[in-house]
């Protein structure tokens, strides 16, 4: 199903897509095309681009060409998908140690689209941090570990 979304290959266009995206939140699902949980995201993804066209613009980046943004974004764990609005970060208290990014796929097509809207709800009041909507079961868990600390 990634094909039927833009992928971004270069640090470039990822920058180029975060500076021009306006009033729509930007999606950008980090991950490599060969693995099955990224595919299984992007399944959800391109199944709501259309019904998000409106409040959002989803891209795909690969981790392996944009080692920038995963070592910036501490991208650890694939697939990574990390928010924003109008060139600002939006985090999202998902109720695990890490507010920078959803790590994992949705479970549902209604979650993903429920998270969208909350994060364009209050980036439109100029909130930076929204609370997830999802149920607490329907986050996965992990643990976040420091290395050289």
């Amino acid at each position: 199903m990634s094909y039927l979304l833009t992928t971004l290959s270069s640090k470039k266009e990822v920058d180029k897509v975060i500076r021009e995206t306006e009033d729509v939140v930007l999606v950008l699902r980090f991950g490599r095309d060969t693995d099955s949980s990224c595919l299984q995201l992007d399944d959800i993804l391109s199944k709501t681009a259309d019904d998000l066209a409106n409040m959002a613009a989803i891209y795909l980046v690969e981790v392996d060409k944009v080692p920038i943004y995963t070592q910036y974004f501490d991208i650890s764990l694939i697939p990574s998908t990390i928010f924003f609005f109008n060139g600002q970060h939006i985090k999202v208290d998902w109720g695990t140690p890490d507010h920078t990014k959803f790590i994992g796929s949705f479970k549902h097509k209604q979650d993903f689209i429920d998270v969208v809207e909350v994060i364009y709800r209050g980036a439109m009041k100029g909130r930076v941090m929204v609370r997830s909507p999802l149920d607490p079961q329907d986050v996965p868990k992990y643990h976040l570990i420091y290395k050289d600390i």
